[in-house]
């Protein structure tokens, strides 16, 4: 099926659903070469509509899904608080930071990352600088989303399959449809996401093929000032799903009384300064700019998730979390239960 698709993407052609899936089934089970994965990757990064379709996208998640190790949450709605990364941005670890506070507010949070593709810092990076063991399977993830409401799926341990294309990824150097799928595959199919962006290009896309995936609540979001979440230092656009309806419009920090902050002042660094700085906000020791934009994302996410009937009342919510010390309760829960 991949030599195929390489045809008809070189023949200008976008693949349907059903072919998407195939190939990347040929790809996650081992049945294709390097070169065949190679030329296929580049085949999608480099078509003439500069990007992939709904379905070449919706398709491809759905076949990586089912070689995921999966994580089973019966009674429990989860969210997950992510980004694609690739914004280049080295900013610190707002989506890993807003993600205790979310917790802290009642939310099941079970969040999906990895170690540093395109920054200093990844999630994992992070969460292991903090002290929390990453390697945990899906029993223990299921105890730590029932008992603290938060839990942490290594990339690496859930997807075996990628194995097949990891090398290749390097070595090709460029954007590809994985940098997309990252977020889209969850092993525990959140019903419920805030979904950062590294194009606004992504947004309409991505909010067609999130309910394809069992979402069912949705910020798909991108700061005009090239962040893959919502951004302190411009508007941000935002594409909202419902239950199937979709509403586009944007926001900016002024509308919640968030002063605007240049990006460098949300710049981060290594895994240890930015645990040192996710543990200094969630402890209220730190209120610049840095705690703004993991509260304005927290409390997107608390709305979202139903939590709170507005983003701004939800951003109240996640301040509280902080003032009453439960932010980094939850933080200290989580580390040690996950040992």
């Amino acid at each position: 099926m991949i030599k195929e698709a390489i045809k008809k993407i070189v023949d200008k052609k976008d693949l349907y659903y059903d072919e998407a899936y195939a190939v990347m089934n040929e790809i996650m089970s081992g049945e294709t070469t390097a070169v065949e994965n190679a030329a296929y990757l580049a085949a999608l990064s480099t078509k003439s509509s500069g990007m992939e379709t709904i379905d070449e996208i919706a398709g491809s998640a759905a076949a990586m899904r089912s070689h995921a190790e999966r994580v089973i949450h019966e009674g429990m709605e989860v969210i997950d608080i992510v980004g694609t990364g690739g914004d280049h941005s080295g900013s610190i670890n707002v989506s890993t930071t807003a993600s205790f506070i979310a917790a802290a507010a009642g939310l099941k949070v079970c969040k999906h990352g990895n170690r540093a593709a395109s920054s200093k810092c990844g999630t994992a990076d992070c969460l292991e600088a903090l002290g929390v063991n990453i390697d945990q399977p899906p029993e223990k993830v299921r105890e730590e989303l029932e008992r603290v409401g938060i839990a942490f799926l290594f990339a690496q341990r859930y997807h075996q399959s990628m194995k097949h294309v990891g090398a290749i990824r390097r070595e090709l150097g460029i954007r590809t449809v994985f940098n997309i799928l990252g977020p889209l595959t969850n092993p525990s199919h959140p019903e419920c996401m805030l979904l950062g962006v590294y194009g606004d290009h992504l947004l309409r896309p991505l909010a067609r093929v999130l309910p394809t995936l069992g979402v069912k609540r949705a910020l798909i979001v991108h700061g005009m000032d090239c962040m893959d979440e919502i951004s302190i230092g411009a508007p941000t656009k935002i594409r909202e799903i419902v239950d199937g309806r979709e509403n586009a419009y944007e926001i900016s920090p002024a509308d919640f009384g968030i002063p605007i902050a240049d990006k460098e002042a949300v710049r981060g660094g290594s895994p240890e300064e930015n645990a040192a700085v996710t543990r200094g906000i969630l402890s209220g020791e730190i209120t610049d700019a840095r705690a703004d934009v993991c509260l304005l994302n927290a409390g997107a996410a608390i709305y979202i998730y139903g939590t709170a009937p507005s983003i701004a009342a939800g951003i109240d919510a996640a301040r509280r979390t902080i003032a009453d010390g439960s932010a980094l309760r939850k933080l200290d829960d989580f580390i040690k239960i996950s040992q």
